[in-house]
């Protein structure tokens, strides 16, 4: 699969390179700057949408509380960039994203990603500005639909800033990232505090609004307002080719899923995962529910006897996780407990 998606990753490589690298209200706001972001979306088979005021002010300290070095690391980086560039990565408030899919040869598709990212206290052509400093020149432009686009080598910069590695294999792990990144990325202020990076084409598409996400997808991001993160997607005709499948039924089951979607979001006891899958007719639903709850009785027996602490969370994750049909969809609800999520990223002793 040609994977494009890195654009956001790569205008924070931008930015970095001139350095070196109440509460109900508020959810309701977000949910409808979301929708408003969608909405300026081009037609895309998946829609991800990210409230990243919550994550960056909620969900990034609670999830990683247990591992305080690694936040004190994740937040030096941000006042990092806003002591060096003016830059504050904190006052983007919510992220839309749309992607295409477009199969260019058997279980080979090219993936085209565009973002929407607004704050109200964001001026985006002062990002687009220090973006251009950081890239030292190397960009050029382009006029489409009375915007200044900017397109960057975003492959060539990246390497040219990669962090130096301290083992072979973490260099090795740069530099696979930097090969599958797209060659060039394109950025402009979509209005004064929203900015749309993403491939050229997918930049030109938001930009002349001949098309919109469809309602069969902007509707289902709509199944849990206010988390975190909410997603939606279309899936392609044959998704079991793409797995290492011996079992045919699973492979059946996977293949009557339409439509995946659900969110994410952080609460005081943990953090919450809600899954869904939409088959073509109530059949097929019922189907994969057996399939998945069969699993699941085979992994907690496998993981019933382990002793790690790791494969004992994996194995509580498994026996709480709660599967349901309503009609022709299945949902698959989680919840993990603080303690649980300490375990699995809190710091090494």
């Amino acid at each position: 699969m040609k994977n494009r998606f890195y654009p956001l990753f790569v205008l924070c490589a931008l930015m970095l390179n001139a350095v070196g690298a109440t509460f109900a209200d508020t959810k309701t706001a977000n949910k409808t700057q979301a929708s408003q972001l969608v909405a300026l979306l081009p037609a895309s088979d998946g829609v991800v949408v990210f409230d990243a005021k919550r994550f960056l002010s909620d969900a990034m300290p609670q999830i990683l509380s247990g591992n305080q070095t690694l936040l004190g690391k994740v937040f030096a980086h941000v006042d990092e960039v806003k002591n060096k560039t003016g830059i504050d990565l904190r006052k983007f408030e919510n992220v839309a994203v749309g992607v295409t899919a477009t199969p260019v040869a058997p279980k080979n598709y090219d993936i085209e990603p565009v973002i929407l990212a607004r704050g109200a206290q964001i001026n985006a052509a002062a990002l687009l500005a220090a973006a251009k400093i950081a890239a030292n020149g190397k960009y050029r432009e382009e006029k489409i639909g009375g915007k200044t686009v900017y397109v960057f080598p975003a492959r060539e910069i990246a390497a040219a800033n990669k962090p130096q590695a301290t083992t072979a294999d973490k260099a090795r792990m740069i530099d696979k990232f930097i090969g599958k990144m797209s060659r060039e990325i394109a950025v402009t202020a979509f209005d004064s505090n929203t900015l749309a990076i993403g491939t050229t084409a997918r930049v030109r598409q938001t930009i002349e609004a001949k098309t919109r996400v469809g309602a069969d997808i902007s509707d289902l991001l709509n199944r849990k307002p206010g988390s975190v993160m909410n997603f939606a997607a279309k899936l392609p005709a044959g998704m079991s080719a793409f797995l290492p499948l011996d079992n045919d039924e699973l492979g059946k089951n996977i293949d009557a899923i339409q439509y995946l979607y659900g969110s994410m979001d952080v609460a005081g006891a943990g953090a919450a995962l809600q899954l869904m899958a939409k088959t073509r007719n109530d059949v097929q639903a019922q189907g994969l529910l057996e399939t998945l709850e069969g699993l699941q009785t085979v992994v907690r027996v496998f993981l019933g006897s382990a002793k790690g602490a790791d494969k004992q969370v994996y194995g509580r994750m498994i026996e709480n996780a709660r599967f349901s049909r309503t009609a022709n969809e299945i949902t698959l609800d989680l919840q993990i407990s603080q303690n649980d999520i300490n375990v699995l990223i809190g710091e090494k002793k």
